[in-house]
């Protein structure tokens, strides 16, 4: 409770005074918190940003001591019995897209249950205990129960194109690490391709490509940002009311 200052009273101008005083100060406050909550939902709830690959994917090779004039140059052979495909880091492939999954999953349950017991009362001479002609003693249960589910799930995705890719590993086993990306921009928007994941030099093609399906631990994603993407993403709250942390 707000007090007056000594010697004044309410109604007196300095009274007035500090009461608008703490009313400002309370809705300054109050506006206050209610911005930081907002700011906090905001971070909370925010779609988190997409990393773009660096430009130098990968380390440069070191550069072999070579004697100028020589006619072999250690690290610039090329076989003779060989195609020019990718093989060292730095080289580049061009990766097929061909995905395309299917899923679906259907499930149904049905139990029921029927109790029925039935236990007549006893007799006296004969004669059923009654009160006023109504048995006392006979019992009759009856209970059932039934259960009906039924579930149904289908998700498909397909994915198509081409994209080239760089070397930026190889281990000793031969395999070669590859990754890549491309970015398209379209009037306001920008969409993007990214592929990594690990090939076999044996299953690259004469013509310096591979199919996606022979990518080992292939990671794919396709997406893009801009106007359109923000338009087609949920809102604050609406990701709010849908995150893990709503009970309901």
């Amino acid at each position: 409770m707000l007090k007056s200052p000594r010697g004044a009273s309410p109604q007196s101008p300095g009274g007035l005074e500090s009461q608008r005083a703490a009313r400002v100060v309370g809705r300054t406050v109050t506006r206050g918190l209610a911005l930081v909550g907002v700011l906090l939902l905001s971070a909370c709830m925010s779609r988190p940003p997409i990393d773009d690959f660096p430009d130098d994917a990968f380390p440069e090779p070191e550069a072999l001591a070579v004697n100028d004039g020589s006619i072999y140059r250690a690290g610039y052979d090329v076989p003779l019995f060989e195609n020019a495909t990718a093989r060292r880091v730095g080289d580049v492939v061009t990766i097929h897209l061909v995905e395309s999954t299917a899923a679906s999953k259907s499930s149904s349950t049905t139990t029921s249950k029927k109790t029925s017991i039935s236990m007549p009362g006893p007799t006296i001479v004969g004669k059923p205990v009654t009160i006023n002609g109504n048995p006392i003693f006979e019992t009759d249960v009856n209970g059932a129960n039934a259960f009906d589910g039924k579930g149904d799930s289908a998700q498909s995705n397909q994915l198509t194109g081409d994209i080239t890719v760089v070397v930026v590993r190889r281990l000793q086993n031969g395999l070669l690490q590859v990754r890549g990306q491309k970015w398209i921009a379209i009037n306001q928007g920008k969409e993007y391709v990214r592929i990594q994941g690990y090939i076999r030099p044996i299953d690259i093609q004469p013509d310096n490509s591979i199919v996606s399906t022979k990518v080992a631990n292939a990671s794919i994603s396709y997406g893009g940002k801009g106007p359109v993407a923000s338009a087609s993403a949920p809102g604050l709250l609406a990701r709010f009311f849908n995150s893990k942390w709503m009970p309901f």
